[in-house]
């Protein structure tokens, strides 16, 4: 496994980092124990947020006295300078430490300036003076908004999704972040769960050199399969670049990557599930999909009433009434066996 340096920052580590969203659906004796595995199997680098519920705290219980071992990241998703300065002592005192390594806005709509009125870029800078933070990070999921954001040269890593589904867009601000001297953060490397295969997803990424990935780990079995890359990091071949490109003809067309941040929906529809219910399964077989609770979310899609506030939210500019229609019309004909999955 070869270490990459996160571009001006100077962040150095292997190529294959911890995404600590989803320890916040577990148990805190197992999210420890999960993370310490991280940490005696090799990996350095640790993402969370203060809006993942408590996944800093377990982070805390998993490394207090220890933080000069590792580096650890969070976010922010203040919108004024009063809560910024709130979520960061919050987060301080979460993760039981007197400074973080990267502190990153939480998916802008906006690149944040000095002197742009918002006072936001300033705190960034206060809370560095302080001593509060090492470094200045962005997280982002407009691809519009994060080429803003590097171009600008105010932020020292732009996080952004990144997979082998990605196009030339992704690729593009990937190649902006090296001549800019920007690390990149590659978050959703399994596009939401959508992808299986996690020796392509490493190869994939193994082929850039400045791409730091944040698998979503939650469970121990999950962990070990990315751990066992230490020691032999899969690499790129022709059998891995076929079935590839397959993937990425299966899903060329718009789907949802179930980010969630389309949500709440006035219907209570759980829009980053039953949106991508039709890839879900197809793609990750479960029987939990065709269970009477499921049947009744799916059904709530009857009372869509194509208000668009999601697609304004809609990081990817999704047609989400329309989506919604369709997994609908495909779940029915499932569960009629009108469609064989």
């Amino acid at each position: 496994m070869k270490n990459i340096t996160l571009g001006k920052a100077g962040i150095t580590v292997p190529q294959n980092a911890f995404g600590a969203l989803p320890v916040q659906r577990t148990d805190k004796k197992t999210a420890v124990k999960i993370l310490r595995r991280a940490y005696d199997g090799g990996m350095r680098f640790f993402d969370t947020a203060r809006a993942y519920s408590d996944s800093e705290e377990k982070l805390g219980a998993a490394f207090a006295g220890m933080w000069d071992k590792v580096f650890i990241a969070s976010k922010t998703m203040a919108k004024n300078p009063e809560d910024f300065r709130e979520h960061l002592d919050t987060t301080l005192r979460n993760l039981k430490t007197d400074h973080l390594d990267l502190l990153q806005f939480h998916c802008v709509d906006q690149c944040y300036r000095p002197d742009d009125k918002t006072g936001m870029y300033e705190c960034m800078l206060e809370a560095k003076k302080q001593g509060k933070i090492l470094h200045i990070g962005v997280t982002a999921h407009k691809i519009q908004v994060a080429m803003d954001c590097v171009e600008s040269g105010l932020y020292e890593t732009m996080q952004f999704p990144f997979s082998y589904l990605s196009g030339d867009k992704e690729i593009a601000l990937v190649k902006k972040c090296k001549e800019t001297n920007t690390g990149f953060i590659a978050m959703k490397g399994l596009a939401g769960g959508l992808i299986r295969h996690s020796h392509a997803a490493m190869a994939f990424m193994a082929q850039f050199d400045n791409v730091l990935p944040i698998w979503g780990i939650q469970k121990e079995s999950e962990l070990e399969e990315w751990l066992a890359f230490m020691e032999q990091t899969p690499e790129m071949d022709e059998e891995l670049k076929a079935f590839i490109e397959k993937e990425r003809a299966e899903l060329a067309k718009d789907f949802c990557r179930g980010c969630g941040y389309c949500m709440p929906c006035p219907e209570n529809i759980q829009i980053n599930t039953v949106a991508r219910m039709s890839l879900m399964l197809r793609r990750a077989p479960s029987a939990n999909w065709l269970s009477e609770p499921m049947q009744a979310e799916m059904k709530k899609i009857e009372n869509c009433r194509t208000c668009k506030a999601c697609m304004k939210k809609c990081p990817y500019e999704l047609n989400i009434p329309d989506l919604l229609k369709k997994n609908y019309e495909d779940y029915q004909n499932v569960l009629a066996g009108k469609v064989q999955v």
